[in-house]
């Protein structure tokens, strides 16, 4: 992930990349912070469920990453970065932990649904709640005491520093390993996506020759449908900026710097994740009472 932003400064961007990165971030915060307080009030059962506990870690993912959302609102619309250099460092990375994070926990729920389809749930739940409790503050531990500083410490350490520039670590992308490391992640997330894809297309196919015509009457139907939504989030979010990401890192042409910084920006609208799941409660139950009305016989 080191150097994986643009080399470039906002003051190098033309001013029509700089109001969109600024309106799409203020999106961001604003639907991600709505999402989250719908979702936290739904969250409260159940802490047995793998699923559910991946759910809320995904919340915390969510929630630390759009702490730092204001400060790149800031630093787009000033032109100019008044704070240290550390934090800048940190702003930089958390949007790519935030990413790799959120496609992580997507995965992990996924497989587990997956599993569930095939009725081998009874393999896949907590014992006791205590037991998720230690399992998500295990891994909170691993991230805040071993990944995050040293992605802190690694990131951008082959820049020059400017107290007036932030965001700016993509000279790094002259280093060889940095180029292999950043071939390596993204084919990686590319192949687990289709791979995650590939079975999620299978399940719902499954579903809907079972119960043909009824399809949308069944409760598995729709379950398959919120995991589809997953892969959909993904596809959107996380597909294109990795797909791109080799092409820029192979050319690493400055003058794609600027269509970098609006992909990086539109893998964080995976935060509106929650926004669409607390809001399904007050959808589906108003199709399906449209679908009964209109479809049923």
């Amino acid at each position: 992930m080191n150097g994986s932003e643009s080399n470039g400064t906002n003051a190098t961007l033309p001013d029509e990349y700089r109001i969109s990165l600024v309106v799409l971030y203020v999106l961001v915060f604003i639907g991600g912070i709505i999402g989250v307080i719908m979702m936290s009030t739904t969250l409260m059962s159940n802490m047995r469920s793998i699923t559910r506990v991946s759910v809320i870690n995904l919340l915390v993912v969510h929630v630390i990453f759009l702490l730092t959302v204001p400060f790149r609102v800031y630093y787009y619309a000033s032109t100019n970065w008044e704070l240290s250099f550390i934090f800048c460092k940190l702003v930089s990375s958390m949007l790519h932990v935030h990413m790799y994070l959120s496609f992580i926990f997507y995965a992990i729920i996924l497989c587990t649904r997956y599993l569930a389809y095939f009725q081998w749930r009874h393999r896949l739940e907590f014992y006791r709640d205590l037991h998720a409790v230690i399992a998500s503050v295990t891994i909170w531990v691993i991230i805040l005491a071993i990944v995050l500083p040293s992605t802190v410490i690694i990131y951008g350490s082959g820049t020059a520093r400017n107290n007036n520039q932030c965001f700016a670590f993509g000279i790094a992308l002259n280093n060889t390993n940095v180029k292999v490391l950043n071939y390596i992640i993204c084919v990686v997330v590319l192949l687990i996506w289709l791979v995650l894809a590939s079975c999620q297309c299978y399940i719902l196919w499954c579903v809907c020759r079972k119960h043909g015509k009824l399809s949308l009457a069944h409760q598995e139907f729709w379950a398959q449908i919120k995991s589809l939504c997953f892969v959909l989030i993904m596809l959107i979010c996380f597909v294109p900026y990795q797909a791109f990401r080799i092409y820029y890192v192979c050319t690493y042409w400055q003058g794609f710097e600027k269509v970098n910084e609006v992909f990086l920006a539109v893998t964080a609208f995976s935060c509106f994740d929650m926004l669409l799941f607390s809001g399904s409660s007050v959808w589906r139950p108003s199709y399906n009472k449209m679908y009964k009305m209109c479809c049923s016989s």
